[in-house]
C-alpha cells in the first residue's frame, strides 16, 4: 500500500464554491423526488386508492426532470452539486454526465411504463403491502446510482435499491417468491459486501472516494498502489450484481418468481446498475488496470453470452426464458467494458439503453402471454396470432430486437460491437457476439412459433391441446396493459429506424469516460487537486 503524502493538500485553493443555481438543483432532484414521493405514499399507506395516480403523478415528473437534466448536461457538460456545500473530497458530490443523464432518463421511463401496468396488475393487496412505495424507493436507489459522483454512496445507493428490491420480490409472500428471493438475497448481499471491502480498500489507499479526486490521483499511484488488486475486486462484485457468468444463477432462479410488472422492472434496470458501475470504475477510474484485464473480461462476456443464449434454448418457461435472455445481453455490455475505446464503450451504453427499454417490454409481453393463454409454459400456449393479431405484431418486432436483427434498436449495439472487436484483432470475441445473436434469434423463434403462431388444437410433446381462454378483462384494463408495451416498442423501433441521434449520444458519453476532464472540472472548477 502506498505511503500517505505528506505534501498538504489546499483542497479549498482547487475549488471556487460557486453560487447555487437552478441547475444544481436539478441534478439532485430525481433523487429527492423518488424518495420524497415514497414518503407520501407512506403517510397515505391507508388510501390505497391514491396510490397509483400519485405514483404515476411522481414518475411522470421524473421523466420530465430528467429529460431537462439530459438537456442541461448535453448542452454545458458534467453538472456537479455539493450536498451541505462541504468543499469536496470531503462532501457528498451528485455528478451527472451524459452517461448517467442517459441512463437515468432510461430508467424514469420504464418505471413510469411499470407503474402504467401494474395500475390494473397490482390488487389491493400488493398495494396494501407497499408496491408503490417500494417502487418510488427502488428509483431512489437506481437515480441515485446513476448520479452520484461519490463511490461510498455508490454503495448506499446499491443498498437502497437492494432494499426495496427484496420488498417487491416477496410481494405476495407465495412459497416460490421466497425462494427465489433467498437465491437472490445471498449472492447479491455477498457482491454488496465485497463492494464495501473494495470501497474501504480503495479509501485507505487514496484517502478520497469522490470520483474526480480518485480519477486525479490513480496515475500518481500507479507504480505504489496495489491497483491491479483493487480493480479485480470491483470487476468481480459488479459482475456479480450484473449477473455475468458463473455467478449469474441467481438471476434465472429468481426473476420468474415475484408479479409481472416486477420482473419486468429489475429486467431493466438492476443489472444495468452493475454495468454502469464497472464502466465507470474500469474505464474512468482505473483505465490501465482495465486494459491489463481486457482478456479476462472479454473471455467473462464470451461466456456470459453463449451461456445465456443456450440457456434460454432449453427452457419451456417464458419467464424462465428471459432471465437468460437478460444474462446473454449483459454479455454484450461487458464485450464494450472488455475491448475499452470510444467504439466500444459506446456500444455497451447503447446496448445498455436498449436492454433497459427492451427486456421491461418483454417481461410485459410475457404477461400478456400468461393472461391470454392461461400458461406461462410454451407446451400449454398457443394460437395467440388468431386471438390477438396487434400483440403478436408488437411481439414479432420486441423478439427481432432483442434478436439483433434490423430495423430494431439490438441490431446496431451489436453492430459496433462486432466492428470494434474486430478493429482489435479479437475475431473469437466477434463471432461470440454473432453466434449469441443467431441462438438468441432461434429461441426467440422458437417462443414465437410455440405460442403465436402454433394451431389451438395441435397438443406439444404429448401434452394436452393449449387452449386459449377469452380474455375477461375490460377494454379500460386492456389499454392500461398494452400502452406501456406500445410506447416501449415505438422506443424500440424509433432507435433502430434512426439511431444516429443515439450513437452520437452514447459516442460522446464514452468519450466522457475514457477522458474524465470534463468530469474532474465539473467538481474542481480550477483544474482539480495537485
Amino acid at each position: 500500500m502506498a505511503a500517505p503524502s505528506t505534501t498538504p493538500v489546499d483542497y479549498a485553493a482547487a475549488y471556487v464554491m460557486e453560487p447555487m443555481t437552478a441547475a444544481h438543483w436539478l441534478a439532485v432532484t430525481p433523487i429527492a423526488l423518488c424518495i420524497t414521493v415514497g414518503a407520501a405514499l407512506m403517510m397515505i399507506r391507508h388510501r390505497t386508492h391514491w396510490h397509483s395516480a400519485v405514483a404515476l403523478a411522481g414518475l411522470g415528473l421524473l421523466v420530465l426532470v430528467d429529460v431537462l437534466l439530459l438537456l442541461k448536461v448535453m448542452a454545458d457538460g458534467p453538472l456537479t452539486m455539493m450536498m451541505g456545500r462541504w468543499l469536496p473530497p470531503f462532501g457528498i458530490a451528485i455528478t451527472v454526465d451524459l452517461t448517467g443523464a442517459l441512463l437515468a432518463l432510461a430508467a424514469a421511463i420504464v418505471a413510469f411504463c411499470g407503474a402504467l401496468y401494474a395500475h390494473v396488475e397490482i390488487d389491493n393487496s400488493g398495494r396494501r403491502y407497499g408496491f408503490y412505495p417500494l417502487l418510488m424507493m427502488l428509483m431512489a436507489g437506481v437515480s441515485g446510482a446513476f448520479l452520484t459522483g461519490d463511490l461510498f454512496n455508490l454503495y448506499v445507493w446499491f443498498e437502497v435499491l437492494l432494499i426495496s428490491s427484496f420488498g417487491l420480490l416477496i410481494l405476495g409472500s407465495e412459497r416460490e417468491q421466497i425462494d427465489g428471493a433467498l437465491k437472490y438475497a445471498v449472492l447479491n448481499l455477498m457482491a454488496t459486501t465485497l463492494f464495501l471491502i473494495s470501497v474501504g480498500y480503495l479509501y485507505a489507499i487514496f484517502g478520497t472516494l469522490n470520483m474526480a479526486d480518485i480519477a486525479l490521483k490513480v496515475p500518481e499511484y500507479a507504480d505504489t498502489a496495489p491497483l491491479m488488486t483493487l480493480s479485480a475486486l470491483f470487476i468481480l462484485a459488479f459482475s456479480m450484481k450484473a449477473a455475468a457468468f458463473p455467478v449469474n444463477f441467481w438471476l434465472p432462479a429468481s426473476y420468474h418468481t415475484p408479479r409481472v410488472v416486477v420482473s419486468a422492472l429489475f429486467a431493466g434496470l438492476l443489472t444495468k446498475v452493475g454495468v454502469y458501475a464497472l464502466l465507470r470504475v474500469t474505464v474512468m477510474l482505473m483505465p490501465v488496470e482495465r486494459e491489463a484485464l481486457s482478456l479476462v473480461i472479454a473471455v467473462v462476456a464470451a461466456l456470459t453470452m453463449i451461456f445465456g443464449a443456450l440457456g434460454a434454448l432449453a427452457q419451456s418457461d417464458i419467464r424462465r426464458f428471459l432471465g437468460f435472455v437478460v444474462v446473454a445481453g449483459i454479455g454484450n455490455m461487458l464485450a464494450g467494458a472488455a475491448i475499452g475505446g470510444d467504439l466500444a464503450v459506446g456500444a455497451a451504453i447503447f446496448y445498455a439503453l436498449h436492454s433497459i427499454l427492451l427486456m421491461t417490454a418483454l417481461y410485459l409481453v410475457a404477461g400478456e402471454i400468461g393472461r391470454l393463454g392461461g400458461s406461462f409454459r410454451l407446451d400449454r400456449v398457443a394460437g395467440l396470432w388468431t386471438a390477438a393479431p396487434a400483440f403478436a405484431a408488437i411481439s414479432l418486432a420486441l423478439f427481432f430486437a432483442a434478436s439483433g436483427l434490423p430495423p430494431f434498436s439490438g441490431f446496431w449495439p451489436k453492430a459496433l460491437l462486432v466492428k470494434a472487436s474486430i478493429d482489435i484483432g479479437a475475431w473469437w470475441l466477434a463471432a461470440s457476439v454473432l453466434v449469441s445473436g443467431f441462438l438468441t434469434t432461434i429461441a426467440f423463434g422458437r417462443v414465437f412459433l410455440f405460442t403465436f403462431w402454433r394451431p389451438v388444437s395441435q397438443p406439444a410433446d404429448g401434452s394436452a391441446a393449449a387452449t386459449v381462454p377469452l380474455p375477461s378483462p375490460s377494454r379500460s384494463a386492456i389499454r392500461w396493459r398494452m400502452a406501456p408495451i406500445v410506447l416501449l416498442t415505438a422506443f424500440t423501433v424509433w432507435f433502430g429506424l434512426f439511431p444516429d441521434s443515439l450513437i452520437v449520444l452514447t459516442q460522446q458519453a464514452a468519450g466522457g469516460l475514457s477522458d474524465p476532464t470534463a468530469y474532474i472540472r465539473s467538481v474542481f472548477p480550477e483544474g482539480g487537486v495537485r
